[in-house]
């Protein structure tokens, strides 16, 4: 679609259409944050253009910088961008809140009758769904960003590092950063939003690239040490109310952990799965292991299954009246400390990131870090399509009936051009009506 074809950005969304919006995102947000990522481009960028496609890669590689979920920490940023701080809490809380609701409901089923069969029918037909649209995301992101070749050069080597070498995600940032302030300094025209990189037309958008920042964006110093110092203060209060060692003792490691889940919730789990079954006794390890399946068939960040482990670790330390409200309440307190610090992040930092837009210093290591995530979402669907079509390992069976689902879900999105929700809908009844005459 071409600027010919939408001369003018759409209306600006009121606050209740926003909130709208986010509550839907957060209901269809499957597929971990690869998949979470292409959705929200899908329905911001393409679909509603409420923000531009360079804008939405400049919050992006902002989160993907930070420890904590990065698609929930990149809604936030957008809506808080659109709407002030409330749209930041709203977007940033509804992409959340249905998934945790969701796990804690999964968490009682699981003490209550352990069967996850029909979850567990849905997510197959959900993942090639994902897969199909992460495939889709990495081709369109590819084609509006990769349009020199060195930053092919680092998407490739991002590919690489990550599915062969098996390189942390930190690291592969940060060589993807250096990388791109070489380029800047060889060739700044090649630098996303300077010279030749901005030529490319697009539909105009409410938040364009050239869109100038709102007030409530400018960055101040002062006012960013306030908040996180206010954040720090609401965590401090919190905690210092909690009636229990046991619920203290939630607070105190998952805080921490929100503060070191640097390359997503994988990376972070098996620090969590030591302390949570060999130090506290929360849960046990095949515990660990169902809540992570669970936390699979939920929408939201893979980091709720935190949410599961505070469900059970409150039922096993009797911390309430009854096991179900000791569950809900430690939960509760978990997802809290777990997202605390990601808005404190972005309601902190993100008005110095907006103030980088047109500094070529800045945003050349941003647009390195742009390509390098090409790269990583491309492995990522390299690791959804292995773990899905070869459900035994690369030398097991090969699932043709999930590739077969993958392939018409890819052909809907590419060539008919259909909505996520609905295409996520059909997968998920196939996964039903298969789980059925299995």
């Amino acid at each position: 679609m071409t600027p010919i074809d939408n001369p003018q950005p759409p209306p600006a969304p009121t606050l209740a259409e926003a909130t709208k919006f986010w509550l839907k995102l957060g209901l269809i947000s499957f597929g971990g944050p690869a998949g979470q990522i292409a959705i929200m481009r899908h329905e911001l960028v393409e679909k509603r253009r409420w923000i531009s496609e360079q804008r939405f890669l400049h919050a992006l590689n902002y989160c993907m910088l930070l420890p904590g979920p990065e698609a929930q920490q990149l809604a936030t940023y957008i809506g808080w961008l659109m709407h002030k701080t409330r749209g930041g809490l709203i977007a940033g809380g509804l992409f959340v809140l249905p998934g945790a609701i969701i796990m804690m409901a999964l968490a009682w089923a699981y003490l209550s009758f352990g069967n996850t069969t029909i979850a567990q029918s849905l997510l197959w037909g959900i993942k090639p769904a994902v897969i199909a649209l992460v495939c889709f995301a990495v081709y369109r992101i590819a084609s509006k960003t990769l349009n020199h070749w060195p930053w092919w050069v680092i998407a490739i080597t991002a590919f690489v590092a990550v599915t062969v070498l098996k390189i942390g995600f930190p690291w592969v940032v940060l060589a993807a950063a250096i990388a791109g302030a070489i380029v800047g300094r060889w060739r700044p025209s090649w630098v996303s939003g300077h010279g030749e990189a901005k030529a490319k037309a697009h539909a105009p958008a409410l938040i364009d690239d050239h869109t100038p920042t709102p007030l409530h964006a400018k960055f101040s110093a002062w006012k960013s040490l306030m908040l996180l110092i206010a954040f720090v203060l609401l965590g401090l209060g919190v905690y210092a109310l909690l009636p229990s060692n046991a619920l203290r003792d939630m607070a105190q490691f998952f805080s921490q952990a929100a503060l070191v889940t640097f390359g997503g919730a994988y990376a972070v789990l098996p620090y969590v799965t030591q302390a949570a079954v060999e130090k506290y006794q929360w849960l046990t390890a095949a515990q660990m292991m169902d809540g992570l399946a669970l936390g699979e068939t939920t929408p939201g960040p893979l980091i709720l299954v935190l949410t599961f482990v505070g469900y059970l670790g409150g039922v096993s330390k009797e911390i309430a009246a009854t096991p179900h409200l000791s569950g809900l309440l430690a939960a509760s307190l978990v997802t809290f400390f777990t997202f605390l610090p990601s808005f404190a992040m972005i309601f902190a930092g993100a008005p110095f990131i907006e103030s980088t837009r047109k500094s070529l210093a800045l945003q050349a290591p941003l647009t390195g870090i742009t390509a390098a995530v090409v790269g990583v979402i491309a492995s990522l669907a390299v690791f959804f399509a292995q773990h899905t079509f070869w459900p035994d390992g690369l030398s097991g069976r090969f699932d043709w009936l999930e590739a077969l689902i993958a392939m018409v879900a890819l052909i809907a999105f590419v060539r008919f051009k259909r909505g996520t929700i609905e295409v996520i809908a059909v997968c998920a009844l196939s996964g039903l009506a298969v789980g059925f005459l299995r």
